[in-house]
């Protein structure tokens, strides 16, 4: 992919004493005292802070948090709190700018935050006449906003379109590399696993994925729809009796590259659904009318852990089970430890994706972990994302 890279342009020193406009992520989760609660995305955008600050740059940092109505400014959407947890990592005070689009005073050596982009009128609808006065204040702008990239707003696409200069910076960059290396040019073989309660979310990513992986494996209630496709019995367990046409052709389509849809041949089963329910091991085909399938069984995550060990690229998105419940956790901890010690390049994406390497502890393990949700999901669609296409555009 060809790209403008914020890392080039400050190592060739054309950053110094410019006006440099960084495009972060920190939509941070707060808790009920209004505290940040988990702060990696903030963490996650220093480095390109930290990269224009030490090329001489003046800096103004951005980033919408949470849902704000447009033109409607309240003290729960300021990015106070994150510029407060930004400027502890970076060791200095960040002043914080609200009703900043007409103008913004910053010297080289400093950096600003930019108060909530999305209460910007425009924003959300991508406003010509708000990217042209954002544009105006910069002289490089840099997306470092991995999360936001398939969204075409003001702040991810507008601005980038008018700006003198419009380049990636080191997170979106990696981003970049990693999809890149995972999809456009994986060491195969390739093993997409591709997980979770519903098919039709992630219909379209499992019907694009079918004509490029040499193994497709499905988990959670998105196996039991395609245990359904197969002809198993899967009682009362969560699928979507509906869409068993579009499983089945997604496994004929395998079929007919000499791939295969892995399906379950054994499983964990409950009468109820909850942390203390007992959990029961069933052959695929013995599960009964009243059973919840609530995880693949250990002879399934055995044998889907020797193929993730003998592939070349792996991308993970969502856990084989219930795997927040000890009892039906075994799927997804067998599978994640499988791709922590295969030699495949791995890349990982999805709340409870990275909700599951945090729990087994393997994220030294992964060989790129996605910050972003729709966005990763997205790529794996197929789709050009709206900031990549925009960056491409202008290193044209």
């Amino acid at each position: 992919m060809n790209i403008i890279r914020f890392a080039d342009i400050c190592a060739q020193g054309r950053a110094k004493d410019q006006r440099v406009f960084i495009r972060a992520d920190l939509n941070v989760p707060f808790d009920d005292q209004g505290q940040i609660s988990e702060d990696t995305r903030i963490r996650a955008s220093v480095p390109c802070i930290q990269m224009a600050l030490a090329a001489g740059a003046a800096v103004m940092v951005t980033s919408h948090l949470g849902r704000p109505t447009e033109g409607e400014f309240k003290p729960e959407d300021s990015l106070a709190p994150v510029a407060q947890r930004l400027g502890e990592l970076l060791g200095r005070e960040i002043p914080v700018l609200a009703n900043w689009v007409s103008g913004v005073s910053v010297a080289p050596g400093q950096v600003v935050m930019l108060e909530n982009c999305r209460v910007n009128k425009g924003e959300k609808k991508n406003s010509e006449e708000l990217a042209r006065q954002m544009a105006a204040l910069c002289d490089i702008y840099v997306n470092d906003a991995f999360g936001t990239a398939h969204r075409a707003e003001g702040t991810t696409y507008g601005i980038a379109q008018f700006a003198p200069t419009a380049c990636a910076g080191p997170l979106l960059s990696a981003e970049i590399d990693a999809i890149s290396k995972a999809l456009a040019n994986p060491k195969r073989p390739l093993a997409a696993i591709v997980a979770g309660s519903k098919v039709s979310t992630k219909l379209t990513i499992l019907q694009a994925l079918a004509k490029n992986v040499d193994q497709l494996i499905v988990g959670g209630g998105i196996a039991n729809t395609f245990m359904l496709a197969a002809g198993l019995n899967i009682g009362k367990s969560l699928a979507e009796p509906d869409l068993v046409g579009e499983a089945k052709a997604v496994i004929e389509a395998m079929k007919a590259r000499g791939a295969e849809v892995p399906i379950p041949t054994d499983v964990v089963c409950a009468k109820s659904f909850g942390a203390h329910a007992v959990a029961t091991v069933k052959q695929a085909s013995e599960v009964a009318d009243d059973d919840l399938i609530l995880d693949v069984g250990p002879d399934t995550a055995k044998r889907l852990a020797a193929q993730l060990k003998a592939a070349g690229t792996i991308v993970w998105n969502g856990p084989m089970g219930v795997f927040e419940f000890a009892a039906f956790e075994n799927g997804t901890k067998v599978v994640a430890h499988a791709i922590a010690d295969s030699d495949a390049f791995s890349i990982a994406g999805g709340g409870d994706t990275l909700a599951a390497i945090a729990k087994y502890g393997i994220e030294p393990q992964i060989g790129y972990i996605s910050t972003g949700g729709g966005a990763f999901l997205e790529v794996l669609e197929g789709k050009t994302l709206p900031a990549f296409e925009i960056l491409m555009k202008r290193a044209a």
